[in-house]
C-alpha cells in the first residue's frame, strides 16, 4: 500500500470529498478495519435509507463505539439530518466521504452544522511515491493510484479512458444533471483545449455549439464533480492593470490528456507544456491540503500579458512560480517573476524547469522540476 500523506483529525466526525478513483474508500477501508462501512453505491442499502433516511441507526449495534462510514453520502443529502442527531445524541463518529458537493449544496444542508471537518483527497504526490516516482509516467499518465498499484495489470491508456467513460456515465447520466450527453462528451473536449489557460467560456461554447448559459452550469458540473478547478487572478493591492479571467484545469494530468482530442494539428510540445504545468498545479494542491499549509492559489496576469503561472497566498506565506520545460533558463524567461516582484518584493520566487542543477538568477530559486516536485511539501512549508 502506498503510504497517503493526508492527516485525519481523530476522536471526530468528518467528510472526506475527492473525485472517483482518487482513492478515498481504500485508504478508509486501510485506516479504519474495524469500522461499520455503509456504502451507498450498494442498490439494496441506497433504497432502504433514500426511502427511511431515519432507518440509519437499525445498521449500527447496539453499545457501538467504532467509527461508522458512509461512502458517496452525495446520493442520500437528507441522511446528513440523521446523521446530525445521532452525533448529538449517542456520540457516534461518523466519516462520509463523497465525489460530489453539488447534491448536498442543492439540499441546503449544512454539513453538520460545523460538527464534523472537511478532507480533500487528490490524486497521488511524487513525495507519496518515493522511490516509485516516474516523473515520465506522472507526465503521460497522471497520478490516480490505479495506476500504481503494483497488485493490478493496468494499461494506462485504457484505464483513463474507462474513467472518463465511467464519470460520464455514473456521475452525469445517472444524476441527470445534463439533458443531452453527447453535447456535455463535446463540452468535455471543447474545455481541454483551455487546459492551464484563460477560460474564455464564450469560446468554448462556440467550440461545441452549445450556448453560453449551458457551458456555464457544464463548468459548474465540473467543479462540483471535483473532477476541474478554475483559479483566479491575484488581485490583491494591485498596481497595475490585470485581466479579469480564470485559468482552468482538470485535476490530473493524465485525465486531463485522455479527455483532450489528439489528431495531426496537436504540436507534442503543446499538449506537453499544459500537462506540466497541471502536474505542479495538482502537486500544489494536494500538498496544501494533506499538510494544512494554508494557501490559495492564484495565478498573475497583466492586461500586456505579462504573467506569473502560480501565487500561492496565505498565512504561512506568499509564494509565485513560473513553470517551464526548456533547460536554459535566461533574463526573458524570469520576466514575469521580475515585474511581480516589483509589485510585490517580499514574495518568494521559484521557477521549476529543465535545469539538472538547482540554482538562483536575481533573488529566484530555479528548481529542477523533479526534485521541486518531489520537495513541495519543504518549498511551501513556512
Amino acid at each position: 500500500m502506498i503510504s497517503r500523506n493526508i492527516n485525519f483529525i481523530d476522536n471526530n466526525s468528518f467528510f472526506l470529498f475527492g473525485p472517483r478513483g482518487t482513492g478515498k474508500s481504500y485508504l478508509l477501508r486501510k485506516r479504519y478495519p474495524d469500522a461499520l462501512y455503509l456504502d451507498l453505491l450498494n442498490s439494496d442499502t441506497f433504497l432502504t435509507l433514500s426511502a427511511s433516511p431515519e432507518s440509519l441507526s437499525t445498521y449500527i449495534p447496539e453499545s457501538y463505539t467504532g467509527v461508522i462510514i458512509i461512502d458517496e453520502i452525495q446520493k442520500i443529502p437528507s441522511l446528513l439530518d440523521t446523521v446530525h442527531r445521532l452525533i448529538e445524541e449517542k456520540g457516534y463518529r461518523f466519516i462520509m466521504t463523497g465525489s460530489s458537493a453539488r447534491k448536498l449544496r442543492k439540499a441546503g444542508v449544512n454539513l453538520l452544522g460545523g460538527r464534523a471537518y472537511l478532507f480533500q483527497m487528490h490524486p497521488l504526490t511524487a513525495s507519496e511515491l518515493g522511490d516509485s516516482y516516474d516523473f515520465s509516467k506522472a507526465l503521460r499518465f497522471g497520478l490516480l493510484p490505479t495506476l500504481y498499484d503494483r497488485d493490478k495489470d493496468v494499461a494506462p491508456e485504457e484505464y483513463l479512458k474507462s474513467y472518463i467513460a465511467t464519470y460520464l456515465k455514473e456521475e452525469i447520466a445517472q444524476e441527470g444533471l445534463t439533458r443531452s450527453l453527447p453535447a456535455f462528451s463535446r463540452f468535455l473536449q471543447a474545455a481541454s483545449f483551455s487546459q492551464a489557460e484563460v477560460l474564455n467560456i464564450s469560446e468554448v461554447a462556440r467550440e461545441c455549439s452549445v450556448e453560453r448559459k449551458v457551458v456555464e452550469n457544464y463548468f459548474s458540473i465540473l467543479d462540483d464533480l471535483l473532477i476541474a478547478e478554475k483559479i483566479p487572478v491575484f488581485t490583491r493591492k494591485s498596481k497595475r492593470r490585470l485581466i479579469a479571467h480564470s485559468k482552468f484545469y482538470f485535476f490530473d494530468a493524465g485525465v486531463f490528456r485522455a479527455i483532450r482530442p489528439k489528431g495531426p494539428l496537436d504540436l507534442p510540445e503543446q499538449l506537453d507544456g499544459a500537462a506540466l504545468e497541471t502536474l505542479v498545479f495538482q502537486e500544489l494542491r494536494a500538498n496544501i491540503a494533506n499538510h494544512n499549509l494554508g494557501y490559495d492559489i492564484y495565478f498573475w496576469r497583466t492586461s500586456d500579458g505579462t504573467e506569473v503561472d502560480f501565487v500561492l497566498y496565505g498565512e504561512h506565506g506568499f509564494i509565485a512560480i513560473e513553470v517551464k520545460r526548456k533547460r536554459n533558463i535566461t533574463n526573458r524567461d524570469l520576466a514575469g517573476l521580475k515585474a511581480f516582484s516589483k509589485d510585490y518584493p517580499n514574495a518568494v520566487k521559484y521557477v521549476f524547469c529543465g535545469v539538472t542543477e538547482k540554482r538562483y538568477m536575481d533573488q529566484i530559486e530555479i528548481w529542477p522540476i523533479q526534485d521541486a516536485l518531489k520537495n513541495i511539501a519543504k518549498i511551501l512549508s513556512p
